[in-house]
């Protein structure tokens, strides 16, 4: 029986021993990955992001969807300050997989856009573009815009949500919220230039 017992004690403190010394290593090749690439897959997850804001306009959601789906050449009318124009260089307005050209200020320079409209659902008066070329590709891998725009309940006017999702092409590069900011302004430029056409 003492033998017994002294060898479940060998056996405990092997065990013990065994689960110290190759825990961190069992932790490790339980992922499959080099420390690196743990890392390095982490560092990326942090390059992406998404910004979110609101903005309350007095027209109709409808008015100002439209605005950016059939005639978004119109919008440097209304925001001249930001935005020198817009062009269409393949498709038509308004249409799935068209690619739209922007010439806009930001952050005080001359920059432009190469836009593909990736969405466009006029009862939720949302549409989505991705840029695929210009002065954000220098500064992101990827970069999604959509503006939805929804009725105000229980009174005139709407609520316009921008929402930008990205991913930078490294921690150097600034989260875009003053380009957030752009498009505030832009929209109540937007708005202003709607009433005004009432």
């Amino acid at each position: 029986m003492a033998e017994v017992a002294t060898e479940i004690t060998k056996k405990v403190e092997e065990k013990t021993e065994t689960t110290v010394t190759v825990a961190p290593t069992e932790t490790v090749e339980a992922t499959k990955k080099p420390v690196e690439e743990e890392v390095k897959e982490k560092e990326t997850s942090s390059l992406v992001g998404k910004l979110e804001t609101e903005v309350e306009i007095k027209a109709s959601a409808e008015k100002f969807h439209h605005i950016f789906t059939a005639k978004p050449h119109h919008v440097s009318k209304a925001s001249p300050g930001n935005i020198q124009g817009c062009d269409l260089h393949e498709g038509d307005w308004g249409q799935v997989g068209s690619i739209i050209f922007w010439n806009y200020v930001h952050d005080g320079e001359a920059k432009v856009a190469k836009e593909r409209i990736e969405e466009v659902d006029p009862d939720k008066n949302l549409i989505t573009f991705r840029v695929i070329d210009g002065d954000l590709m220098k500064e992101y891998k990827s970069f999604l815009l959509r503006i939805q725009v929804t009725p105000k309940h229980g009174g005139p006017g709407s609520i316009v949500h921008w929402h930008l999702e990205y991913e930078k092409i490294s921690d150097e590069v600034a989260h875009p919220e003053t380009l957030l900011q752009f498009c505030v302004e832009v929209s109540k430029e937007l708005d202003e230039h709607l009433l005004s056409e009432e």
